[in-house]
C-alpha cells in the first residue's frame, strides 16, 4: 500500500499544478491576437501534410525543401486564388451598392412589377394568408436590402484600413504551417507524451481531430466552392447581374445543411417567373435542384465517409453557432467541436463497458 504523501509534498504539487494552469492561460492570452492565424495554419497543416510526406519521400532528408515547395503549392492553389477573389467580390459589391444608392436598381420598383405581375390564384392565396400590405413588406425589403449592403460596404472599408493586420495574420498563418509542416510528427510525438490521458482514448482523441479536420473542410468548403461555382456560372449565363456576388452567396450559403443554396437561387427563380421570364426561370430550377442540389448529395459522401458523419441538424446548429461566437472560424470550429464532442462521449462509452476499449475503435489507434 503505497504511503500517503506528507503535507509539503502535497502543498508543492498543488502549488506546481496552479502555475502549469496559470503560465498554460498567460501562454493562451498572448497568442490570442492571432488565434484565427493559428488555427488556419494548424488547418492547412493537416490539410497538406499528405502532400508533404510526399514530397519528403521523393526528397529523403531535406525537410525544409519539402515544406517549403508544400507552403509554395498552398500559396499557388489557396492563397493567391483566394484573394483575387475577394478583391473582385469587394469591386462587385461596390458597384452594386453604388447602383443601389443612386436609384439605378429600385428595390421598390422591382417588388411592384412582381407583386403585379402574380397571378389571380397568387394573389387570392396570399390574401387567405393574410399578407395583404403589400407596402409595408416592400420597405422592409428596401430597408433591408439598403441597410445590408451599407454595412458590407462598412465591413470592406474597415477590412481595407486593416490591411496591415490582415497582411501580419497571413504571414503568422504561413510561417507557422511552414514548421508544422517540417516538424510536425515531432510535435505530435511532443503533444502525444504530455497529454495527461491514457495511451487508447489518447490515441483516438488526436486521430479523431485530425479525421474531422479534413472531413469538415473537404466536405463543407470544397462542396462550398463548387456549388457557388455553378451557380455563379449559373447565373452568368442567364444575363443575371452581379452572378460573381450572387455565387458568393450560394457557397456560403451551401455551408449551412438543409436549406443550402435554396436561400439564394429560390427567390431569384420565383422572381423570374413571376415576372414573365419563364424560360429562364425554369433552367434555374432545374440547375438549382439536380445540378446545384446534387453536387451535396453526391460529393459530400465521398468526400467526408462514413467516420465523421454527424446528424445535419448537429451541424446546422454548431455551425450557427460557431459563427455567433467566433465569427467566421466558427465555420470550422464549430462543427469540428460537435465532432469532437461525439467522438469523447463515444470513447466513454466504450470505456464503460465490460471489454473497456477494446474493438474496432481501439484498433484504430494502436
Amino acid at each position: 500500500m503505497n504511503a500517503e504523501k506528507p503535507p509539503s509534498t502535497r502543498i508543492e504539487d498543488g502549488v506546481f499544478l496552479a502555475l502549469v494552469l496559470l503560465v498554460t492561460i498567460a501562454f493562451a492570452w498572448v497568442i490570442e491576437p492571432f488565434a484565427a492565424a493559428i488555427l488556419w495554419g494548424v488547418i492547412v497543416a493537416i490539410l497538406f501534410a499528405p502532400v508533404n510526406q510526399q514530397l519528403l519521400a521523393s526528397m529523403p532528408g531535406r525537410r525544409n525543401g519539402a515544406a517549403l515547395l508544400t507552403l509554395l503549392l498552398i500559396l499557388v492553389i489557396v492563397i493567391v486564388p483566394a484573394i483575387v477573389l475577394a478583391m473582385a467580390l469587394v469591386q462587385e459589391g461596390s458597384y452594386f451598392y453604388g447602383r443601389l444608392q443612386s436609384g439605378q436598381i429600385n428595390v421598390a420598383e422591382i417588388f411592384d412589377r412582381f407583386q403585379a405581375s402574380l397571378p389571380h390564384w397568387a394573389s387570392a392565396w396570399l390574401e387567405r394568408l393574410g399578407i395583404t400590405n403589400f407596402a409595408t413588406v416592400r420597405d422592409m425589403l428596401s430597408d433591408g436590402i439598403a441597410s445590408s449592403f451599407q454595412t458590407l460596404a462598412g465591413q470592406a472599408l474597415s477590412i481595407g484600413q486593416s490591411a496591415m493586420g490582415f497582411v501580419l495574420a497571413l504571414g503568422v498563418m504561413l510561417y507557422l504551417t511552414f514548421f508544422l509542416l517540417r516538424d510536425g510528427s515531432n510535435l505530435v510525438a511532443i503533444l502525444d507524451r504530455a497529454a495527461p490521458l491514457r495511451a487508447t482514448p489518447r490515441h483516438a482523441l488526436m486521430q479523431q481531430f485530425v479525421i474531422v479536420v479534413r472531413a469538415t473542410i473537404k466536405g463543407s468548403l470544397v462542396v462550398a466552392i463548387v456549388q457557388g461555382l455553378i451557380g455563379g456560372i449559373a447565373f452568368w449565363a442567364l444575363g443575371i447581374p452581379g452572378a460573381l456576388l450572387w455565387g458568393v452567396l450560394m457557397g456560403c450559403a451551401s455551408l449551412l445543411p438543409a436549406v443550402g443554396t435554396g436561400l439564394v437561387w429560390v427567390p431569384v427563380a420565383i422572381y423570374l417567373l413571376a415576372t414573365g421570364a419563364l424560360v429562364k426561370g425554369l433552367i434555374l430550377v432545374f440547375c438549382g435542384i439536380f445540378i446545384i442540389g446534387m453536387v451535396d448529395n453526391v460529393l459530400r459522401p465521398i468526400l467526408v465517409g462514413r467516420e465523421t458523419r454527424i446528424p445535419d441538424y448537429v451541424v446546422l446548429i454548431t455551425t450557427l453557432g460557431g459563427i455567433e461566437l467566433f465569427g467566421v472560424n466558427g465555420i470550422i470550429i464549430g462543427p469540428v467541436i460537435a465532432s469532437l464532442f461525439i467522438a469523447t462521449w463515444n470513447i466513454v462509452t466504450r470505456m464503460r463497458r465490460p471489454g473497456g476499449m477494446e474493438g474496432p475503435l481501439a484498433d484504430r489507434t494502436e
